[in-house]
């Protein structure tokens, strides 16, 4: 009982000390951070692919296989994988250990992605790959829609302007976005009349990438003035330019 002795003796002290404890408590409360969302240190990255027009049980067959298969060799600390495939994309998320080091894994993720291209179907890119944490849950969904906009608008807006506004929040994270439709080029063939000249699909093919071509020009200086020289290629065939 020395200590209620000692509080009698020095009943000053005990109240200073009493109200210091209460001033020190009360600034605690308020200056200690709050987060209805708490960090977890469980670092998770995932890597996005997207192949347009693939159905989702060929998507898991072909690609996200392929690809777990591939990271459980290259990637270090992995506690776990999982995976998700839709209609033309596959989302594969690598849970690492507490203590893994999120940009040695991000480094050994993209080295495997580059890696695994050539297993995968022909035409495949690069996947986007993202890192977060356990914690992290989406708080934002946006939709688009419009009468008068095609899918093919609606994905480049998307792609193309909303998403670049997005990525510039603090701590956001924008994958790609899901629906829609690409902007492509249809060739449609008629079978009978490749097959009088003997041509194939295969033909068509090469004829067409050969005129897809991007060549590098240059300028010719006639006087004062300089003219850009365009190719076949080049959408305008020369443009002046004055100095």
């Amino acid at each position: 009982m020395w200590i209620v002795q000692l509080a009698l003796r020095r009943p000053y002290t005990f109240i200073v000390l009493a109200i210091f404890i209460l001033i020190a408590g009360a600034l605690s409360i308020l200056r200690t951070p709050k987060d209805i969302f708490p960090d977890i240190n469980i670092p998770v990255c995932a890597a996005i692919w997207n192949f347009t027009g693939m159905p989702a049980e060929e998507f898991s067959n072909r690609i996200t296989s392929v690809y777990e298969r591939i990271l459980t060799t290259v990637v270090n600390d992995i506690e776990h994988i999982e995976s998700t495939s839709y209609n033309g994309v596959g989302v594969v998320k690598i849970y690492l250990q507490p203590n893994a080091s999120v940009p040695v894994a991000m480094a050994q993720l993209t080295a495997a992605s580059q890696a695994v291209l050539k297993q995968l179907p022909p035409g495949e890119t690069p996947p986007l790959i993202l890192s977060f944490s356990a914690s992290n849950v989406p708080v934002l969904r946006l939709g688009l829609s419009g009468k008068t906009f095609s899918e093919q608008q609606l994905n480049d807006l998307a792609l193309n302007f909303l998403r670049v506004q997005l990525v510039t929040v603090p701590g956001a994270a924008v994958p790609y976005p899901y629906g829609g439709k690409q902007r492509v080029a249809s060739i449609d063939l008629n079978a009978q009349a490749l097959q009088a000249r003997g041509l194939s699909p295969a033909d068509v093919i090469a004829a067409v990438n050969a005129q897809n071509v991007i060549l590098p020009s240059g300028t010719a200086k006639i006087g004062m003035e300089e003219f850009d020289i365009g190719l076949n290629s080049s959408p305008k065939a020369s443009q002046e330019l004055k100095w």
